[in-house]
């Protein structure tokens, strides 16, 4: 991609060429075991990842309510009073709310972007693990307790976010055979990583704002994760930065998922695999953007060292071996301010 328009981070979002399009998978024949689905699905899959790292999934079957009821109790949560989110503060583990201003985008820039707080407040939450979870007992980083907001005034929240989460980590992981497939492997590769996945919820709010040099909701950045499954919520603001370097917004499908890979599927397939920046801004006057994007990855353990079919005699491994473990201590520690060791 041009250098010249890495500096282009805050030009407007245009209509894309032909090409350069997010592209739109449909699932709903693979759901019904049709094999020629399959294998379409498993070519467009294979494009989206490696031409544009992004795609917006439909046929999912997922629960619209489900799905409704999520961002309204979003809605809910952060209409609160800003002390009463406080006192849920995020910590190390990156549990609980972080309030605007609370992230700078360090470990993924995009060049051109000298680094600023994100317009956006968030809360975030993780498998829900019981208390006497062994590694609830051992204090195992990223492996904590979830704080929740008082029952007795958002009785709905906690079951409606770990329903939802649940029901991410089932679509998520029915995904993995089409993922194998795309990378040449057996349907089964992935199952002995994904054993007990990884996963953040994070429900946030872009207040409207209007954003001054270098300002954003969220600074053009990558994710961090493998796979990245955003609800797509009606209102406008995610833009991906094209494979031409014009950014561009995917197709705004009513129940549909934007998903996209991040730092651990790129790794872990030696580049095959895109990691593409992406920027939200709420560009939408007078008006609260709300999203709940889902990030998914490995076994917190698992070592992640190069696919087989992503190296050969010319294509040596080009990043050591790392686990979500130890790829997301450095994550945090850069990227949030109430994560840093310091604090």
């Amino acid at each position: 991609m041009p250098d010249t328009v890495n500096a282009l981070a805050e030009a407007p979002s245009v209509q894309p060429s032909p090409g350069e399009e997010v592209p739109v998978i449909d699932i709903a024949g693979v759901r019904r075991g049709a094999a020629d689905d399959i294998a379409s699905t498993v070519k467009a899959l294979r494009h989206a990842q490696e031409k544009v790292g992004f795609y917006v999934l439909t046929g999912h079957g997922l629960d619209q309510g489900l799905i409704e009821a999520v961002f309204e109790q979003t809605r809910r949560f952060h209409a609160q009073p800003l002390d009463v989110k406080l006192a849920l503060k995020a910590n190390a583990d990156n549990v609980g709310y972080m309030p605007v201003k609370g992230s700078i985008t360090r470990a993924t820039p995009v060049a051109g972007v000298v680094p600023q707080p994100n317009l956006v407040e968030a809360f975030f939450m993780k498998r829900d693990l019981p208390a006497d979870h062994p590694d609830v007992i051992a204090k195992k980083r990223f492996r904590p307790l979830n704080q929740w907001p008082d029952p007795g005034v958002m009785p709905d929240f906690r079951p409606t976010m770990v329903a939802y989460m649940q029901a991410l980590e089932g679509l998520a992981l029915s995904l993995l055979p089409l993922y194998a497939a795309a990378l040449d492997l057996p349907s089964d590769w992935f199952e002995a990583a994904f054993r007990e996945p990884q996963y953040v919820l994070r429900c946030s709010h872009y207040p409207p704002h209007e954003p001054g040099p270098g300002q954003f909701g969220i600074a053009p950045h990558t994710d961090s994760s493998f796979m990245t499954l955003l609800a797509q919520s009606g209102l406008p603001g995610l833009a991906v930065l094209a494979q031409s370097g014009r950014w561009i917004e995917p197709p705004p499908i009513d129940g549909s998922f934007v998903v996209n890979s991040g730092e651990m599927m790129k790794r872990w397939t030696n580049e095959r695999f895109l990691a593409t920046p992406h920027r939200v801004i709420n560009r939408t006057p007078h008006a609260d953007r709300y999203a709940v994007p889902f990030f998914f990855d490995c076994t917190i353990d698992h070592l992640m060292t190069c696919i087989p079919t992503c190296t050969g005699p010319d294509n040596p491994p080009k990043y050591e071996p790392t686990s979500y473990a130890d790829y997301m201590t450095w994550f945090y520690d850069r990227n949030y301010a109430h994560a840093r060791k310091e604090n």
